[in-house]
């Protein structure tokens, strides 16, 4: 998350000296159908992103939908680490999704992981995307999601594609039931979803699908997303 951003944020971490729960599990064995929440034109998703409870940058997902229905959503990543003046980790991602009629037509992605690069172009060739990444080029099938986590109708996939540079990735999510989350001060009913890839990731979803948290765990070292405020 080279990987999607939370796989190369991970082995990055092992590079940067760390600072000075997860939530009970509830049989979600007959829990329904995740609702799909859609975004509407001017929706903005922005996080905080910490270290160990500490500033560590910020993640933002912004929302513009066309008169013809196309939607595009806009990420900016933004991560930063160092020893004083000195900068020991930097991570950059800026990507662009089109959707049409609900699917994935179009994707752009660049990524700078602390000097190392990578890219993806994909576009709508028929009924498949036609990818071409630094770690990817080929086709792949129409309805792929990608690596942005904004759409709860991940929870369902078995592969993601990557924004960063076109990797097919191979995931397994584990519905972990109803949890509460904090945004702004104010408790937040959520469901959490463990998401195992190349780590293992939680992700939150409220009761309409929006994503408002994120969190995981890189040597000994706690990543968390904290919504700035409801959208």
């Amino acid at each position: 998350m080279i990987r999607h951003t939370l796989t190369t944020l991970s082995l990055a971490l092992l590079a940067i000296p760390a600072l000075a729960d997860t939530a009970p599990t509830p049989n979600a064995a007959s829990a329904p159908p995740p609702p799909v929440w859609t975004p509407k034109d001017g929706d903005e998703i922005r996080f905080d992103v910490l270290r160990n409870g500490k500033p560590f940058g910020s993640h933002s997902v912004a929302f513009d939908l066309a008169a013809d229905g196309t939607l595009t959503a806009t990420t900016g990543v933004r991560l930063k680490a160092g020893l004083g003046p000195i900068t020991v980790f930097k991570y950059e991602l800026d990507a662009t999704e089109t959707w049409k009629q609900g699917q994935l037509v179009g994707l752009t992605g660049a990524v700078d992981d602390s000097g190392k690069d990578g890219s993806v172009e994909a576009s709508r060739d028929g009924e498949t995307l036609q990818v071409k990444g630094t770690e990817y080029s080929g086709a792949v099938p129409l309805g792929i999601l990608p690596s942005s986590h904004w759409n709860i109708a991940q929870t369902e996939a078995t592969q993601l594609l990557s924004t960063e540079d076109g990797e097919l990735i191979k995931v397994n999510v584990e519905d972990k039931g109803a949890d509460t989350v904090m945004v702004g001060g104010q408790a937040v009913d959520a469901r959490r979803y463990m998401m195992d890839s190349d780590i293992d990731v939680d992700l939150w979803y409220d009761d309409q699908g929006r994503w408002v948290k994120l969190a995981f765990e890189a040597r000994g070292q706690q990543i968390e997303y904290a919504l700035t405020q409801y959208y």
